[in-house]
């Protein structure tokens, strides 16, 4: 039986051939069969899909795809199978087929996304497909599974399966732990590559090559850990996830635009052609989104974001548990027609306070989506004492960061308004007023 580095695509790491370039100046093994599994139509598609979608509206240079993450994902999870082939216990339990499974599962994890996929999933609408119901229809596509059969020996349902999250066998566990978990494939790409095309430095400020060199097995066996050579390169990434979030991801003005695109989607959503726009790339979305909204509210939300000039609606208030604990925990995490129900009660009561009619869709309340971000913990092992502990028990950093404070610290509740009437609301605080009645 092979080992797990005589795999093709893992021994292709050593061979400084048959390589593709993407940033930062990283090469990409490509064997014949992953090469053609990246030129389907299903996987270039990922090509025209922007991995930070609204952030390139404020950070310009953030336009990096799918595809490129996914490349740089499935290189990361070659590291990881090249590592942990030296781990006994590992080896043991995962057959190179099954790293196989994982290997591809990494390559083809984005397949299902769509343009602006986790602002609208948050909305949590329930008549749309999720993008793991939309990663089923690409795998099952004839040129996709006919070459998962011939190149790999693998169905759709055995790559669904590992994706979810929730396989029944003892490898497929801890193979889905490197997928979805405290420290995974997924994770240790994208803070690195969002940092590098955002020109930020926060998420490049962890050691991936040290905890890389550190991976092994938890103490049950079924689950990634790391050895205690790896707890300071494991707190830096959980602070650099952190600090991503809130200078990044959750910065004030990439979530005035992510209000803004929830409500309009939330708006003009009958007149949409859901699921057939989910196909299409940024730009062919971005223009359905704008002709089936033309002329109604949704239709100059719309046009602030996608149109020929950018129109962020403005910040006029804040709330996080240190801010303001009571007003934070009555808006966190609401449903999302809730916000839009509290918006409508909050333009009418200022539309008085303020002497001129404010529209609906001029207020826009951004919260914490219902969903909670995963829990960052995981065992370290301690070799020479026999042991392993919860990297939140040995870190305070971890302790504090990784648990549901990282949510109520770095996403805010915010109240945006159009430009228009934000400076009207602000004086005097008569948002306070109008928030009061609202609430009432």
């Amino acid at each position: 039986m092979p080992s797990l580095r005589e795999i093709p695509e893992v021994a292709a790491l050593r061979s400084g051939r048959g390589v593709i370039r993407i940033p930062p100046e990283t090469d990409v093994p490509l064997t014949p069969r992953v090469r053609r599994l990246i030129d389907t139509a299903a996987f270039r598609r990922l090509a025209s899909v922007s991995q930070l979608g609204l952030v390139r509206l404020i950070y310009p240079a953030a336009n990096h795809s799918r595809q490129e993450h996914s490349l740089g994902v499935y290189r990361t999870a070659l590291l990881f199978i090249d590592r942990l082939a030296d781990d006994e216990r590992f080896a043991a339990i995962v057959t190179p087929a099954d790293a196989e499974r994982f290997l591809l599962a990494a390559l083809v994890h984005d397949m299902g996304h769509w343009p602006y996929c986790h602002p609208i999933e948050d909305i949590g609408l329930t008549d749309l497909p999720t993008h793991e119901q939309f990663a089923v229809q690409y795998l099952s596509q004839p040129e996709v599974s006919a070459l998962l059969a011939a190149d790999w020996d693998l169905t759709p349902a055995a790559l669904v399966e590992l994706l979810d999250g929730k396989p029944a066998d003892a490898a497929g566990r801890v193979l889905a732990s490197m997928l979805s978990g405290p420290i995974d494939v997924d994770k240790m790409d994208y803070l690195m590559r969002d940092s590098l095309h955002a020109g930020v430095p926060y998420g490049r400020n962890f050691d991936q090559k040290r905890l890389i060199q550190s991976l092994c097995l938890s103490e049950s066996g079924d689950a990634l850990a790391i050895s205690d050579k790896g707890k300071t390169a494991a707190e830096m990434m959980v602070f650099a996830r952190y600090v991503m979030f809130s200078e990044v991801y959750w910065h004030h003005a990439v979530r005035s635009a992510t209000a803004m695109l929830q409500r309009a989607f939330f708006l003009c959503r009958d007149q949409l052609d859901t699921p057939g726009i989910f196909h299409l790339g940024d730009a062919e979305m971005e223009r359905a989104l704008l002709d089936a909204s033309a002329g109604g509210p949704a239709g100059e939300l719309f046009a602030g974001l996608f149109g020929s000039h950018r129109r962020l609606y403005k910040r006029v208030a804040q709330w996080s548990v240190l801010e303001d604990r009571a007003a934070y925990e009555r808006l966190a995490r609401q449903p999302f027609g809730w916000l839009v129900e509290l918006s409508e009660r909050f333009a009418a009561a200022a539309s008085q306070l303020v002497g001129e009619p404010i529209a609906p869709h001029d207020i826009l309340f951004d919260a914490p989506p219902m969903a909670l971000e995963v829990e960052f913990d995981l065992d370290v092992h301690y070799a020479k004492e026999g042991s392993y502990r919860r990297l939140g028990q040995v870190s305070p950093v971890v302790h504090t960061l990784a648990r549901q404070q990282f949510d109520d610290y770095v996403k805010r509740v915010r109240l945006f308004a159009h430009p228009r009437v934000a400076g009207a609301l602000r004086d005097g605080q008569r948002w306070r007023a109008a928030l009061e009645t609202a609430l009432a």
